[in-house]
C-alpha cells in the first residue's frame, strides 16, 4: 500500500517559517560579525590548498583526512607565524638602534647626508635647511621635543592590542581551515544541495566560477607577489641595500596588491640614498619598475583573467574595491564577486536573446514615404 503524501503546508505557515529563517540568519550574522573575516580566510585557504588535498588523498588514502588536514593547517600557521616572529624581532632590534641614534643626535646633532648637497637645483637650499633644523645639538633637541611621548606610547598600546586581535583571528582561520579540510566531502555535498534548491542548475556554475576565480587570484596575486619579492631580494643583496632579507619579505607582501611593490623598493632606494649610494638607488628603482611592469601588465592579467574570464580592468577594480571595503580578504572576494556578476549578466543577456528570435529575424519597419 503506497504511503499517503503529506498535506501541503498553509501559506501562512510558509511565510512564518521564511520570516523566522531570515531573522535567525541576520541574528547569527550579527553575532559572528567580528569573526566573519576569519571564516572567510578559512574558506579561501581551503579552496587554495584543495589541489594539495587531492594529491595527499590519492597518496595516503581518503581515510587519512584528519591527519592531512592537521598537517596542512600546521604548515599554514608556520608559514605565517615564522615571518611574523622574525619581523617583530627585527623591529625590536631596529627600535634599539633608532633609540641610540636619537640619543647621539641630542648630543652631537645630525649633519645632512652627503648626497643632499649634490642634488640639482635644491641641494644647497636643502642642506642649509637641514643644518638649521638638525645640524646642531640644540636644533635637534628642539625638534625632538616636539614629539609627544605619550602619543607614541598610546599608539604602541593600540598596535599591541590590534596585533593580539589579529593573532586570535589567525587562530580561528586556522581552525576553520582544519574543519573544512577534515569534513570537505560533507561540506561540499551540503553546499551543492542547498545551491540546487535555491538557484537550480545555475548554482553549480556560480560555485565553479567563484572557486576558479579565487584560485586564479591566488596564482596571480600571491604567487606573482612572492616571485617579485624573490627577484627584488636578489637585487637588494647585489646592490647593498640594508636588511635585504627583511625588505625582500616586505616587498613580497606589498607586491600581493597590484603596484604595491613600488612602495617597498622605493623605501629601499631611500635607504640607499641616505647612505650616499645614489647610483644603486637609481638601479633599484629601474629594476623594480621593470619587474612590476612585467608582473602587473603581462603575468597577472594572463593568470587572473584566464581563470575568471574577465577583462583585467574589472579584475583590478574588484581587487581594489575589495581591499577598500573588506581589507586584505577583499583581494580574493572582490574578483570572485565580479566574476559571479559577470556570469549572471552573461546568462541574462543570452536568455534575453533566446526569447526574441522572431524580432531579430523580422524585416526592418519602414515609415510611409521613406
Amino acid at each position: 500500500m503506497p504511503l499517503a503524501r503529506p498535506p501541503s503546508e498553509p501559506e501562512s505557515i510558509l511565510t512564518s517559517r521564511h520570516a523566522f529563517v531570515g531573522i535567525a540568519s541576520l541574528f547569527g550574522l550579527w553575532l559572528l560579525w567580528s569573526f566573519l573575516p576569519a571564516l572567510a580566510w578559512g574558506v579561501v585557504l581551503a579552496i587554495a590548498v584543495e589541489p594539495v588535498v587531492h594529491i595527499a588523498r590519492r597518496r595516503f588514502g581518503p581515510g587519512r583526512d584528519t591527519a592531512i588536514a592537521a598537517v596542512i593547517t600546521l604548515v599554514f600557521l608556520l608559514v605565517l607565524v615564522i615571518p611574523l616572529v622574525v619581523g617583530v624581532s627585527q623591529a625590536g632590534r631596529e627600535a634599539g638602534q633608532l633609540h641610540e641614534a636619537l640619543r647621539q643626535a641630542r648630543h652631537q646633532g645630525m649633519p645632512p647626508p652627503p648626497w643632499v648637497s649634490s642634488l640639482p637645483a635644491v641641494g644647497t637650499w636643502l642642506s642649509q635647511w637641514w643644518l638649521d633644523h638638525f645640524g646642531t645639538p640644540e636644533a635637534t633637541a628642539e625638534a625632538l621635543t616636539r614629539v609627544n611621548p605619550s602619543h607614541w606610547l598610546a599608539q604602541t598600546r593600540t598596535l599591541g592590542a590590534d596585533l593580539i586581535h589579529r593573532l586570535a583571528l589567525l587562530g580561528f582561520a586556522g581552525l576553520t581551515l582544519f574543519l573544512l579540510l577534515r569534513h570537505r566531502d560533507d561540506v561540499v555535498d551540503q553546499l551543492r544541495l542547498a545551491g540546487d534548491r535555491l538557484l537550480g542548475a545555475t548554482a553549480r556554475r556560480i560555485g565553479d566560477q567563484a572557486v576558479a576565480s579565487i584560485r586564479g587570484t591566488i596564482d596571480g596575486l600571491v604567487l606573482v607577489g612572492l616571485g617579485e619579492g624573490a627577484v627584488m631580494t636578489v637585487v637588494y643583496l647585489l646592490l647593498g641595500v640594508p636588511h635585504p632579507i627583511l625588505l625582500g619579505l616586505v616587498t613580497a607582501i606589498a607586491a600581493i596588491i597590484p603596484f604595491g611593490a613600488a612602495l617597498a623598493f622605493g623605501l629601499a632606494a631611500l635607504l640607499l640614498l641616505i647612505q650616499g649610494s645614489a647610483g644603486a638607488a637609481l638601479a633599484v628603482v629601474v629594476v623594480g619598475l621593470a619587474v612590476v611592469g612585467i608582473a602587473d601588465h603581462l603575468v597577472r592579467p594572463a593568470l587572473i583573467g584566464g581563470a575568471t574570464r574577465l577583462p583585467f580592468l574589472w579584475v583590478l577594480l574588484g581587487i581594489l574595491g575589495g581591499v577598500e571595503r573588506l581589507g586584505l580578504i577583499g583581494l580574493f572576494v572582490g574578483p570572485a564577486t565580479m566574476a559571479v556578476l559577470h556570469l549572471l549578466w552573461q546568462d541574462y543577456v543570452s536568455q534575453a536573446r533566446c526569447r526574441r528570435p522572431e524580432a531579430d529575424a523580422a524585416p526592418p519597419v519602414t515609415l510611409p514615404g521613406a
